[in-house]
């Protein structure tokens, strides 16, 4: 199989099942928008839950995948069955004892924690201490989401993508359930959420660990911290900690800056931010996700040629999906905040404050998702130091750029901020890229970028105009949701029309990938062509 076709349908798996966990996840905040607004109470959970968040970010699905994975296929690959069931159990131990520690400590410095990252809640008692409550109740669900990302990484390394990428649905489902059917029994209704949150976790786990052992995944007693492999883990964990926490980082020092601004401030880029991640979720996570095994593979057999080819496909791909869905987010923003959340205690004023925080955030939507798939190629090439440094001066840069723009921008500073740091990251993170690789099909690359421009910027001015004609805010639910979904199928197609009036590769790959795809059926020797 074509390895760019390869890293086409490995995405769209991904991307496919991360777009219905996503969905769920609307649906999740449509019910806590519906049930919390932007309340003081619902302040103090979104800081509450981002903590263990963003540690599961980047101690699971992050750096300790990108450092378990080329260690796992190389067990998988070079070593004996029972080396690499000993490993993975030896590794599965291990995390497991520093994840009840770390999760240990959360609890014990809730008060410490809530005041380093969420000071302005010192004023109002009552929030703090909510806010304390909550990071302790929910302490637990680092450990589930930790060993469910461990799941993740062995099953993606033996090409089970579908699973590990829908499982996120569960614990959306069960957080629906606790605002639904546990807040309303609860003497402070957010508590009920936090519990949903426990019991999702926990279900995500479990629905897991049954394909994980059933790969390979054969628990021992052994705990062997001196490992050959743990220590190579080890060494690549340190760096990729710093370098894939710089977007988590950043979200950190919004929320700490944030509670300094109006009530209110830390729940609209919350809101903002979930409409950023669908995307960033569905296209550049999936396709970093994807590329890795790819990259990995052309690094270790010093297929420096096509490895660029690849990191070429990767750039170009995802930059022909982010464009038009950057314009897509600012043209649509309102309608799309009034449509899916504006409800119940979610009002005018928080669909207004949302919506800023959006327009701020689209900005570095591209810059987000390319650096899954840059951040995968240095992984690829067993370089974690050189994201980490770079990761470190960009979160310095985003500290700088917030301080300086919170003051005339309020909220929407601390976004654009981080959009503005984001796209330095990824900027840099190409520049050595073509220090280290040569030549990356940089003029290539450029021409992609213009033709995408000039074909969203047409699609963005016709939906503008569409949806001043069509969208009214007073109109039903059903109506507005209507008319929201025929902008986005008519910008879409619109978009696609115009390139393939221009003759825009990746357009055209797109087709006849679908199509060899569905002619495998009927003849699997058929392969889809490669980009030219």
């Amino acid at each position: 199989m074509d390895k760019n076709e390869k890293v086409s349908r490995a995405a769209g798996t991904v991307g496919g099942m991360t777009l219905a966990s996503r969905l769920f996840g609307f649906l999740r905040d449509v019910v806590i928008g519906w049930s919390f607004g932007a309340s003081a109470a619902a302040d103090a959970f979104f800081v509450a839950f981002r903590i263990p968040n963003i540690q599961r970010r980047i101690l699971g699905e992050g750096a300790v995948s990108a450092a378990m994975i080329p260690v796992y296929g190389e067990y998988v690959n070079t070593r004996s069955k029972e080396d690499t069931r000993r490993f993975a159990s030896n590794l599965f131990n291990i995390q497991t004892v520093v994840l009840v520690l770390v999760t240990l400590g959360i609890i014990g410095l809730a008060p410490f924690v809530i005041t380093v990252f969420a000071p302005g809640f010192l004023d109002e008692p009552g929030k703090f201490e909510l806010t304390v409550s909550l990071t302790r109740w929910m302490g637990p669900f680092l450990i589930f989401i930790g060993l469910s990302a461990f799941c993740m990484g062995l099953l993606n390394t033996h090409g089970n993508f579908a699973l590990p990428a829908a499982a996120p649905v569960i614990l959306n489902i069960g957080m629906i359930v606790g605002a639904l059917f546990i807040s309303p029994y609860m003497e402070q209704p957010i508590m009920g959420l936090a519990l949903g949150v426990l019991l999702g976790a926990f279900l995500q786990l479990m629905v897991q660990l049954p394909r994980t052992f059933q790969s390979g995944l054969k628990l021992s007693w052994v705990l062997d911290w001196k490992d050959p492999g743990i220590i190579k883990v080890a060494k690549l964990l340190g760096p990729a900690i710093v370098a894939f926490g710089v977007y988590e980082v950043s979200l950190l020092i919004e929320t700490l800056l944030a509670s300094l601004l109006p009530g209110g401030s830390i729940s609209f880029l919350y809101y903002a931010n979930r409409l950023v991640q669908l995307p960033l979720g569905v296209f550049g996570v999936a396709l970093g996700i994807a590329i890795l095994p790819t990259l990995t593979e052309q690094a270790s057999k010093q297929e420096f040629t096509e490895l660029r080819g690849t990191l070429n496909f990767g750039i170009r791909w995802i930059l022909f999906i982010t464009i038009p869905a950057t314009v897509g987010l600012a043209v649509l923003s309102f309608p799309i905040i009034q449509t899916l959340w504006e409800r119940g205690e979610f009002i005018r004023a928080t669909t207004e404050g949302t919506q800023y925080a959006l327009i701020f955030y689209a900005v570095g939507l591209c810059a987000f998702c390319g650096m899954k798939i840059l951040v995968s190629a240095f992984y690829s090439l067993q370089d974690t130091k050189t994201p980490m440094r770079i990761g470190i001066y960009t979160m310095i840069l985003n500290v700088g750029l917030a301080v300086a723009l919170m003051g005339p921008l309020k909220h929407g500073g601390l976004a654009l901020a981080t959009s503005l740091s984001s796209i330095a990251n990824a900027a840099v993170l190409v520049y050595l890229l073509k220090k280290r690789l040569g030549r990356l099909g940089g003029r290539k690359i450029v021409a992609s970028i213009l033709r995408f421009s000039f074909a969203s910027a047409l699609m963005g001015v016709a939906v503008h105009y569409l949806n001043a004609w069509l969208f009214v805010p007073t109109d039903s639910l059903i109506v507005r949701l209507t008319v929201l979904v025929g902008e986005v199928f008519f910008g879409a197609a619109l978009y696609a029309g115009i390139s393939a009036v221009m003759k825009v590769e990746e357009w055209h790959f797109l087709v006849k990938l679908v199509k060899n795809r569905n002619a495998a059926k009927a003849r699997p020797d058929t392969l889809p062509e490669d980009l030219p």
